[in-house]
């Protein structure tokens, strides 16, 4: 799959988007050579050569999906107090009736090691769904960009991200959702398990393989939304934060300062995350604690407002994951030397149609 796409991602303006006019002859006469300079533009060439492998090739994606895998893994399973309280108080609003009062009703039936209850569940679910996430994003941001080709990926790019970052997570949930089932089985229901491998047996015997994908429908209408805001809100964020608030062009920042700019940009993303995708995140937690509930019917018994119960503590805890997932991503990227394309800029034949062009 990967090697099929691969001489197509080479081809897109996401390879390199630093599309000089003088490349294209557009600039005028060239001037006769001189001495070399060391130029911005060359300093980046350098460091481009020093890349592990080529954007668009096999092993690229392999590893954007590895760091996928280390960024979601690591940090949904670092929250998982804060998303055990915020799941009871989804289910069980009259028990839980904030996020203060969950940790401390949970710290009092459960002690210290009942806020981590799910830790398994949580690690190999996201695991596997950051796998598929930000793999297949990379991939389908490559197909996409090539099929719409140079000029229309720039002026439909935030269009690309939405519908690259959709596909990726449709794939991603179908991997998440067993270990989503279980987890807030395990979470939701004090008593029924405290392990993994107590709740997977007891799950299958009761409802077969249905207990573990009877929450997938539910799970693409959080997932899916709350991905392209991540993703597009993201791409775009970045976009805006070096054209008006870096006061540098970014190939003259350091890697630590554009790591600072992806956290940023990430948190900014997560905050919209959570907003867009909460609805359907309370579905998926009853719905998961519930024998032969549909959907719909607990769509209607919530209500607008019982689907708004959470917020708080799902914007604190998307934000920060969020941030952290870009940013252990992208250092993800920085440690195995990867192409780490900067922000489009207007392709050259674009810039000589609307006259652009010097």
């Amino acid at each position: 799959m990967f090697s099929s796409v691969a001489h197509l991602a080479r081809a897109n303006p996401f390879n390199a988007p630093h599309l000089q006019l003088v490349h294209d002859g557009l600039s005028g006469p060239r001037s006769p050579p001189g001495p070399p300079q060391r130029s911005r533009h060359l300093a980046a060439a350098a460091v481009e050569e020093q890349y592990s492998c080529e954007y668009g090739s096999g092993r690229f994606f392999i590893l954007c999906g590895i760091g996928g895998i280390i960024s979601c893994g690591t940090t949904h399973t670092a929250l998982v107090p804060l998303d055990l309280v915020k799941c009871r108080m989804q289910v069980d609003p009259q028990k839980y009736k904030g996020i203060f009062n969950g940790f401390s009703v949970t710290l009092k039936e459960d002690g210290v090691r009942g806020l981590a209850k799910g830790w398994a569940p949580t690690f190999i679910g996201y695991s596997m769904q950051g796998l598929c996430k930000f793999g297949f994003y990379e991939v389908f941001k490559a197909l996409y960009s090539n099929m719409l080709g140079e000029e229309n990926t720039y002026l439909w790019r935030t269009s690309l991200y939405l519908a690259a970052s959709a596909s990726a997570e449709f794939f991603a949930d179908i991997a998440l959702a067993p270990m989503e089932a279980t987890k807030v089985r395990i979470q939701t229901q004090p008593g029924y398990a405290n392990t993994l491998r107590e709740a997977v047996p007891k799950m299958y015997k009761e409802e077969g393989l249905n207990a573990f994908y009877k929450g997938v429908a539910p799970l693409w209408m959080r997932q899916i939304p709350y991905t392209m805001m991540k993703f597009a809100c993201f791409e775009r964020t970045v976009e805006a934060l070096y054209k008006f608030v870096v006061p540098k062009p970014r190939s003259e920042c350091t890697k630590a300062e554009q790591l600072v700019v992806t956290f940023v940009a990430g948190y900014i993303a997560g905050v919209f995350c959570a907003i867009v995708s909460h609805p359907a995140d309370s579905v998926v937690s009853v719905l998961n604690k519930e024998k032969g509930s549909t959907a719909s019917q607990v769509l209607q018994r919530l209500g607008f407002r019982g689907v708004w119960k959470g917020l708080f503590a799902r914007i604190i805890m998307i934000g920060t994951l969020t941030a952290l997932q870009w940013f252990i991503y992208d250092s993800v990227k920085v440690y195995f030397r990867l192409p780490r394309p900067p922000p489009p800029e207007m392709p050259a034949s674009l810039k000589k149609k609307l006259g652009l062009a010097e």
